[in-house]
């Protein structure tokens, strides 16, 4: 399996992303600059966290638009699975690969802590080492991480399955004290249509050793692996 790590200027995860991905796959992720237009053939692409563009104008608008971008777009298409984590959610929403936007978190601060994730399905390759209904603990980083749609698009990825995690306490309850951006109905991330894409706010690559402080991470990025080898 080959995996590729979309960089941008301002990006601030990708050697996360680049780190756990090499203890899961055994072997370094390729790293691809914003401004190639070929992406080599590959079984996973991830476009990280971080401040692409540093977040001027709307919060991954201007990445979208990157030449590369397109190339991710045309895999997507073809099945090829996509992972955006927090700025890179935000970019492919914006990209199109994700319906709805994250807007500024309700509280109008950045907010960096460890949160729990309730999960809403198993059935994606994302989440092959996850049950359903199981709880996962991620950090979040972002000061834009409130997913926003209309109601006919959030009843839509209800009816579809499409919620994957939403934002939940230790014990799994979805509450609004467990919301720390004010998502609505407390979503935390999205699939596509065929479950090959999929939208996260959170980070699982900052808690995939257990010298971090914890591993539910790794089990998503083995997991990936099972999947697509």
């Amino acid at each position: 399996m080959k995996a590729a790590v979309i960089v941008f200027p301002g990006s601030n995860c990708d050697r996360d992303v680049a780190v756990a991905l090499e203890a899961s796959l055994g072997q370094a992720p390729l790293m691809v600059w914003h401004r190639d237009t070929q992406l080599p053939s590959v079984d996973l692409v991830v476009v990280p966290g971080g401040f692409s563009y540093g977040d001027y104008l709307r919060c991954g608008a201007m990445a979208a638009h990157s030449p590369i971008m397109r190339e991710v777009k045309a895999r997507a298409d073809q099945g090829t699975p996509v992972l955006g984590i927090c700025n890179g959610f935000q970019i492919i929403t914006e990209a199109g690969l994700l319906p709805g936007v994250l807007m500024r978190n309700a509280q109008l601060k950045f907010i960096c802590k460890d949160v729990h994730l309730k999960v809403e399905t198993a059935a994606s390759p994302f989440a092959r080492n996850f049950a359903k209904g199981s709880v996962v603990r991620f950090p979040i980083a972002h000061a834009e991480g409130n997913y926003f749609a209309e109601k006919d698009i959030l009843d839509r990825l209800e009816g579809e399955d499409r919620v994957a995690f939403r934002y939940a306490d230790a014990a799994g309850n979805v509450t609004a004290e467990a919301n720390p951006n004010g998502s609505a109905r407390n979503i935390a991330g999205i699939y596509s249509e065929n479950r090959r894409v999929l939208g996260l706010m959170p980070h699982p690559e900052r808690l995939a050793e257990a010298l971090l402080g914890g591993s539910d991470g790794k089990l998503m990025f083995d997991g990936l692996v099972e999947a697509l080898s």
